[in-house]
């Protein structure tokens, strides 16, 4: 196992917190995460933060329409580039049981292109769209004509706002995971050397 950074916060407990944290806190817990893994240690020090942006991370998660095959190839490209050790360590499982191989993940950690079509019945075409538009959103901040325009065919407006939303608030989570030194949530190996 390779050797985690020192976490710059201490796990903000229950009975420290104040009210308003405590409200915050209670909403997460009782939610479908139903826990304060990831940023929302560090979230929580700001009530006025945390409360808005766990909202917007429970929709982009669970709620967008893209679903969970489609919105895990993103939630990844985005904690590649970060280099995110707890987004990917976490997120790296959702996408195999949102049904990816094993080989895809190990495409998208290298920094490759994954074979889609490796997992019968996927829908190889939008997730090599996804994979090219947040690819390309991830690296450059934009997104050329023809590119986007592929995504709207492929995912409608609606799609494709969201698809955007998700990139956006998952470089939120990254940064805010790496700046703090958030640890692994469980005993295992970095995804990326330190």
């Amino acid at each position: 196992m390779s050797d985690q950074p020192v976490s710059r916060l201490a796990p903000l407990q229950p009975s420290d917190m104040t009210p308003q944290q405590k409200d915050v806190f209670d909403d997460i817990i009782a939610g479908p995460r139903g826990s304060v893994k990831g940023p929302f240690n560090a979230w929580l020090r700001s009530p006025a933060l945390v409360d808005p942006a766990q909202k917007l991370g429970e929709f982009c998660r669970f709620n967008n329409c893209l679903g969970p095959r489609l919105s895990e190839i993103a939630i990844l490209i985005t904690a590649r580039k970060f280099r995110c050790q707890v987004e990917w360590f976490l997120h790296a499982r959702l996408a195999m049981a949102a049904g990816h191989a094993q080989s895809t993940i190990d495409a998208l950690l290298a920094g490759a292109r994954p074979d889609f079509a490796v997992v019968p019945g996927c829908d190889a075409e939008k997730e090599n769209m996804v994979y090219d538009y947040a690819s390309l959103l991830v690296a450059t901040g934009r997104v050329d004509d023809e590119t986007h325009a592929r995504a709207l065919a492929v995912f409608g407006e609606q799609g494709l706002v969201e698809l955007v939303g998700i990139i956006g608030y998952y470089h939120l989570v990254s940064l805010t995971l790496n700046a703090f030194n958030v640890p692994l949530p469980e005993p295992g190996d970095l995804p990326f050397a330190e």
